[in-house]
């Protein structure tokens, strides 16, 4: 007898729901569902391939052990408790615990149990060495929030179902479906926003799928963004068009911003930047006409040279035309539960401090915890004290998705002790000592946690299991490696060490004057949430301490989510800055504003320059096992304008040889005038012909890795995150082979 089940597709950011009919425990199909209150019906063609990742036969079933001939091959739990008991606890003792490291992935942040117990992993290691999939991408835009507004999560939201002029840039939501914004059905929302007579303006070195629907689309130079923000702020203030409004009251350093971009005129910037002085001057004054504007950029402004400063100005400008936190602009999601802009004092909060510490090799600066991931290779490689020696990832491949992969890969197989949390034998994990696999996304409970708090509208929605498990819960093996971790055998029993954390959590609300919890009886509240268990009962006590009186009851009524209304004002309430305002001019981002005028005068380098490309039936690099997404033409390949082929000799379905100081690779060239000349463009998280590594078809598909190109010597200066985007590079014609 069939049966359906909805659920919401954990692929992306969009969180769409999903109609999943079974046969038992078979999945018979998958398809959109019409009654999700977010994404109602929409679905791209990641959700559908949840069937493949379920039914995967590469996917783990057992935890692998390497055994002494050096080979990886499946083992008991048992096994592979023993193996990381008698190393990992040794290593921390000997060498320190900053020399036990975590790289947690970017799978992590669609996953409740990974969110919630990877915290109480790395507080039990007691490490500083922790790296993410967030230095290679988003980290600018969490430091640039996190200073203006007092939180990393409190990313204004393009309110793009009501606003009337969308200015983008570095971003291609249409194959994205949203990244830092959670929007299911971008296609249908930017072509909602031109029906209405909006405009949609889209600032890109590519004509993405998301140019190609613009009003307009501005070619820019690679890495200029910062440059040509500045100058639409230049703009505003010389033309007497800024408008704050109420804002005005609310924030401080309006003035020093003003100053800072006095140097940014149009006629300075277009010469860098590519763009026409003119266009800018056009730019600024739509954006500051518009009824209602929103400025938002994603990926290609974070992944820069001057990151964080493009990352700042995009909410700068949101600011002076008085568009942030208001309907139509840039606004502040309210999620239901975990978001720290809805907990605490109303208003207030602490200072975000950067740079606490920085690497031992080449100091570079900590931030929100972490330490950037452009430099998890040196630190494994070079020796002396501090030296990482054992490394713990989370749903994480640093081998494909950090800079300088070849010597990721060499640093990943002189690790002392290598543990992965993972589902796949893939090109990190084929490294690993121990790989421990966790059940697949039906045969879990799935909520949003993070991403609610990015969406374009208030809503929330929870998905039980579909399937029973027959795998541990995740959650209970990074219950169990904590307790490794804390030099304690691996428990059979994690209810003991479960309750701890959720009585810490209760703790802390019952203790918090502001909380909906506070004063209550710790015991008591504990007794109410029972008898759930690991991440459903922290959440079911998140949802009663945050602002919308839920419970997990009321989200388990309601199998097609619940819309809790559109986007509404937030601030000063929202605000966590110890000032109560909003910090427009926050210090360490105005001190490298010298950096930027500096590459302002400099003379523009010739040469290529290369930069990523988003795919919509990829997402980085996990999803590339998956038949329905991996069938189809060869989507890695070289975007090459048709002026610069003919100039180095290329020749479209040939291949090239494509180099720089990090690596060199072959690819196939694919001319096309959807790239700006002096830029070439390939896909991310390809690369899939390691040896060792377990995907069959992924192998069949192999392509190229982009990261063997990206310089870990190239960061931001302010957050450390990885320069992805811009990289000096040199092409050429993969001469043929003579005849034997």
């Amino acid at each position: 007898m069939e049966r359906t089940a909805f659920r919401t597709c954990p692929f992306c950011e969009a969180t769409c729901g999903l109609e999943v009919t079974l046969r038992g425990d078979e999945v018979v199909k998958v398809r959109g569902d019409d009654a999700d209150v977010f994404s109602r019906g929409f679905l791209c063609p990641k959700g559908v391939a949840l069937k493949d990742l379920h039914e995967d036969r590469d996917r783990l079933r057992r935890p692998m052990v390497r055994g002494p001939d050096g080979e990886l091959a499946p083992a008991s739990w048992e096994q592979a408790w023993a193996l990381i008991g008698e190393r990992l606890p040794a290593i921390a003792e000997v060498h320190g615990r900053d020399a036990v490291g975590v790289y947690v992935g970017n799978p992590a942040a669609h996953g409740l149990a990974a969110l919630l117990y990877g915290r109480v992993l790395i507080k039990a290691l007691g490490t500083h060495s922790v790296f993410s999939a967030s230095t290679v991408d988003q980290r600018p835009k969490e430091i640039a929030c996190a200073l203006m507004f007092g939180a990393p999560l409190s990313v204004p939201i393009p309110d793009v179902d009501r606003t009337m002029h969308l200015l983008m840039l570095g971003a291609n939501p249409m194959a994205s479906n949203g990244s830092l914004m959670t929007a299911p059905d971008m296609r249908g929302r930017l072509k909602a926003l031109r029906a209405r007579g909006g405009k949609l303006v889209v600032v890109d070195p590519r004509r993405s799928r998301t140019a190609e629907v613009a009003d307009e689309h501005h070619p820019i130079r690679p890495g200029t963004d910062a440059q040509l923000l500045l100058a639409l702020v230049h703009v505003l203030f010389a033309e007497g068009l800024t408008a704050p409004g109420r804002l005005a009251a609310l924030t401080d350093g309006i003035a020093a911003v003003e100053e800072l971009a006095q140097p940014f005129s149009p006629a300075a910037v277009a010469p860098v930047t590519g763009i026409p002085a003119d266009a800018i001057r056009r730019m600024a004054r739509e954006l500051a006409a518009a009824e209602s504007a929103a400025v938002y950029g994603r990926i290609g402004t974070t992944t820069q040279a001057f990151g964080t400063l493009a990352s700042w100005l995009v909410d700068v400008l949101n600011v002076l035309t008085g568009n942030l936190d208001r309907p139509g602009g840039a606004m502040f999601t309210r999620a239901a539960a975990g978001q720290r802009n809805s907990s605490g004092a109303p208003g207030r909060g602490r200072a975000t401090q950067l740079a606490r510490r920085r690497t031992r090799v080449r100091g570079l600066p900590e931030s929100l915890g972490e330490l950037p991931a452009a430099a998890l290779a040196e630190e494994i490689e070079t020796p002396g004290e501090g030296q990482l020696r054992a490394l713990i990832t989370l749903a994480g491949n640093p081998a494909r998705s950090t800079p300088n992969s070849a010597r990721m890969e060499r640093a990943l197989a002189g690790l002392d002790l290598l543990v992965s949390v993972d589902i796949y034998v893939n090109e990190t994990t084929r490294h690993a000592d121990v790989i421990l696999p966790v059940p697949s996304p039906l045969e879990r409970s799935h909520y949003d946690l993070a991403l609610y708090q990015l969406a374009v509208r208030n809503v929330v929605n929870f998905s039980p299991p579909v399937v029973a498990p027959t795998l541990p819960d995740e959650w209970v093996t990074l219950l169990r490696l904590a307790a490794v971790a804390a030099g304690q055998p691996a428990p059979d029993d994690v209810e003991p060490f479960d309750r701890l954390v959720a009585g810490e959590l209760i703790r802390r609300e019952a203790g918090d004057a502001h909380s909906p919890l506070h004063g209550r009886d710790p015991d008591a509240l504990l007794a109410e949430v029972e008898p759930r268990r690991g991440p459903d009962r922290l959440l079911d006590l998140l949802l009663r301490a945050g602002p919308y009186d839920l419970t997990l009851a009321d989200l388990e009524a309601a199998p097609h989510g619940i819309d809790l209304g559109p986007l509404a004002p937030r601030l000063p309430g929202a605000l966590r800055t110890p000032s109560g305002r909003i910090e427009l001019a926050p210090e360490p981002i105005v001190a490298d504003v010298a950096r930027l005028r500096a590459a302002l005068a400099a003379p523009a380098e010739g040469g290529l320059v290369l930069v990523g490309r988003r795919q919509l039936r990829s997402n980085n690099s996990w999803m590339h096992n998956l038949p329905r997404l991996a069938s189809g033409p060869d989507g890695c390949t070289l975007h090459v304008h048709p002026d610069d082929a003919a100039r180095l000799g290329l020749s479209d379905g040939e291949p090239a040889r494509v180099r720089n100081r990090a690596g060199e690779l072959e690819v196939t060239v694919e001319v096309t005038d959807a790239v700006m000349r002096g830029v070439v463009s390939l896909p991310h998280g390809w690369g899939h012909d390691a040896p060792g590594a377990r995907l069959g078809v992924a192998a069949a598909h192999s392509g190229v890795n982009a990261n063997v190109l990206a310089d870990e010597g190239l960061v931001d200066a302010v957050s450390g995150n990885a320069v992805l985007n811009g990289i000096p590079v040199a092409v050429a014609p993969v001469p043929a082979a003579v005849p034997a």
